[in-house]
């Protein structure tokens, strides 16, 4: 396999909070694949950065009697510890309030410009009298224009609603309490709709995005001409200063993508590098990872961006779902909104990453944190499979090393090199938990070995030295296996490791040769059992019973893309719902509907001979042929609708807010066709 050249980067986390657990899922992902692709041999750079500017970072510092630059160097100092401590390894960590990302800013500025793509607006906004700022969507709260509710944000409603802060009944500042103003402003916008036909390409290629994104963004965005993009703030605002618009500044949504550039810049001004070898260079791959709450801004506005001003367009957006815990949003009530410091006080941060890997696969799935599976997944994987394995055999071998030639052990090892090439491939695609299956799979067959082979009952008897030897060679190759196998996972196992068997673990192909005939170190503990009172003493400590909740905080701030819970339906009787008959259902066929937009064609089977055809809205989540054989709930006594594409014979029942966000409900194994819900 030849070299690649990859440049990889997460999203560059706000400058206005600390790191917490649900951050994290993105830079344990991001840090696995950029630690596989260096252990595979390919040249990888890992960039990221804080972002720095807006409104939020403005009032804070006046807030706290202290400048905007002393705020974002103390926060930049506790995300560079937080993200360090969870072996979270960047090749360069900068900040969009940098030289070098100013340069950048400028640059891409400039080529927009020679476009004739920037054109000027009048904007009416709040403006609040006492922060003497103009309020962004989510510093104002008032009453819905619409259903009336109390109390909601200045972008959207709790009851589905969407409207401009202006149209709030009664608005209010969240900085000062005062009543805002409506003032008009000039604003600097990007007209995307030039750009329309390069990211209809783009993004439906089927390189770049997944294929439920690329579906989400040709339904909700590509159907149409593009809106222009809002690109400038006026002052008051803390940010760079547009050169040729003076009182206006770069909104955070265009100088906080061009950071990974800015960050990329800086790398390159320490190892003697070209930037241009890296942006501008179709040898390089970029690979971005994000948040979905993101997507929008990375696969539309910044490809736009890229492509005007000449960089390298990204090999591939990675976008990831998000977490809850124990199937609910983090609570800071409840304790589980935990701050990655507080998860350091009291648990291993390589739990953690094994079990978001374990859970990660290459859709845009959310992650769950059960916390009782939590503590059994390491407690049985990490310790009972994977370290006892070493735990077991290592110091029986102390004294006389490993076996100078390999022992016969039935085909574990070779059968074990042959399943790497499979890992890998798990690895590359991002199903981080297939991957942890196979290797699961591995272990599940190494431990009988060694149990049925008991080294601690040959150590009794000193004829059978050789046969000791020979034993604990082969459990400490396949651990070591084992080891190489999860080192991008945990790279801390993998130190271990490596020590234990005076031989780092430097590449991927290791685990096709066996060691022999080399020393054995003395045994030091390497992942001890997880207490299940460590984890309750974390989430007390996290729980703050007065404040507010607080939803998992997006990378960047203002993603703009507001994640709606839809209120209750209005209360019903138990004889209002046995009405609506809910069997479990197998679809049986699929089928692509070229010409609509949302609809997928499924024949599901109710057991028997008995089968229906429904039109389900999920194109844009689902590809047909990962559907079929799939269990799924139908509401099978609807009445039959007529359809443009034919008759629809009843409904498949999903979670979601639709788009990408679109998750079938399925049940347990073991469920049939033809049973009813109950």
């Amino acid at each position: 396999m030849s070299a690649r050249r990859l440049l990889v980067t997460s999203a560059l986390p706000y400058a206005n909070g600390p790191i917490h657990i649900g951050h994290l899922v993105e830079y344990i992902q991001t840090d696995i694949w950029v630690r596989f692709q260096k252990l595979r041999g390919h040249r990888c750079v890992y960039v990221c950065a804080d972002d720095t500017h807006g409104t939020a970072i403005m009032i804070r510092a006046r807030q706290e009697g202290r400048s905007e630059e002393e705020l974002i160097a103390e926060m930049q100092r506790q995300h560079e510890r937080d993200f360090a401590a969870f072996d979270i390894r960047f090749d360069n960590y900068g900040s969009t309030n940098s030289p070098e990302n100013r340069r950048v800013c400028h640059e891409i500025w400039a080529a927009l410009r020679r476009e004739d793509l920037i054109v000027e607006k009048s904007v009416s906004q709040l403006y609040d009298p006492e922060a003497g700022t103009f309020l962004a969507d989510r510093f104002v709260r008032g009453t819905c224009p619409r259903c009336g509710r109390p109390d909601q944000p200045g972008d959207s409603c709790q009851c589905g609603a969407t409207y401009s802060p202006v149209d709030l009944i009664d608005p209010v500042s969240v900085h000062s309490g005062a009543r805002p103003e409506i003032r008009e402003a000039t604003h600097l916008f990007v007209q995307l709709a030039r750009l329309h036909d390069f990211l209809v390409e783009w993004t439906q290629c089927g390189q770049h995005l997944q294929p439920e994104v690329a579906n989400y963004l040709k339904g909700h965005f590509l159907h149409e001409p593009l809106k222009d993009w809002d690109i400038s703030r006026p002052a008051p605002y803390f940010g760079f200063e547009i050169p040729d618009s003076p009182g206006n500044y770069w909104y955070v949504w265009f100088d906080a993508p061009i950071g990974y550039i800015g960050s990329s810049q800086q790398w390159c001004d320490r190892h003697g590098e070209q930037l241009d070898d890296w942006w501008r260079n179709e040898q390089t791959e970029i690979h971005h990872f994000i948040g979905k709450d993101i997507t929008y801004f990375h696969t539309l506005f910044w490809p736009g961006m890229l492509k005007v001003a000449g960089f390298q367009l990204p090999t591939k957006v990675h976008i990831h779902g998000f977490l809850t815990v124990g199937g609910e949003k983090m609570s800071k009530s409840k304790g589980t909104f935990v701050k990655a410091s507080t998860y350091l006080k009291h648990l291993d941060p390589a739990y953690l990453r094994y079990y978001y890997a374990s859970k990660l696969g290459s859709r845009l799935d959310d992650i769950d944190l059960n916390l009782d599976e939590f503590a059994a997944k390491v407690n049985a994987d990490l310790v009972g499979k994977v370290v006892n394995l070493a735990s077991r055999s290592a110091k029986f071998v102390e004294t006389t090393g490993l076996s100078a030639t390999y022992p016969d052990d039935g085909g574990l090892f070779e059968n074990a090199a042959a399943v790497g090439d499979e890992i890998a491939e798990a690895y590359e695609v991002c199903d981080y938990g297939r991957a942890m299956r196979l290797v699961m799979e591995l272990a599940d067959r190494a431990n009988p070995y060694v149990e049925a082979a008991a080294p601690w009952n040959l150590r009794k008897d000193a004829t059978q030295a050789k046969q000791l030897q020979d034993v604990c060679t082969v459990a400490l190759n396949l651990f070591r296996q084992l080891a190489i196998y999860l080192a991008p996972v945990l790279p801390r196992l993998a130190e271990q490791t490596g020590r234990l068997l005076n031989r780092p673990i430097e590449h991927w192909d290791d685990s096709k040769s066996p060691l022999l005939g080399s020393p054995v170190a003395k045994f030091e503990h390497m992942l001890i059992r997880l207490d299940k009172k460590d984890i309750d003493r974390m989430i007390e400590e996290s729980r703050e019973t007065d404040s507010p909740e607080t939803p998992p905080a997006p990378a960047f701030e203002d993603s703009g893309q507001p994640l709606l819970d839809e209120p209750l339906a209005e209360q019903c009787t138990i004889d209002d719902f046995a009405k609506v008959d809910l069997r479990i259902a197998r679809i049986v066929e699929a089928e692509e509907i070229p010409e609509a937009r949302k609809l997928l064609k499924l024949t599901v089977s109710l057991g028997g001979d008995e089968r229906r055809t429904v039109f389900a809205g999920i194109k844009s989540a689902y590809q047909p042929q990962d559907l079929v054989g799939r269990l799924v709930v139908v509401v099978a006594n609807l009445a039959p609708r007529q359809m443009k594409f034919g008759l629809s014979q009843g409904m498949v029942t999903a979670a979601g807010s639709g788009g990408v966000d679109i998750f079938l409900l399925s049940p347990d194994s073991g469920a049939k066709p033809g049973q009813r819900v109950h």
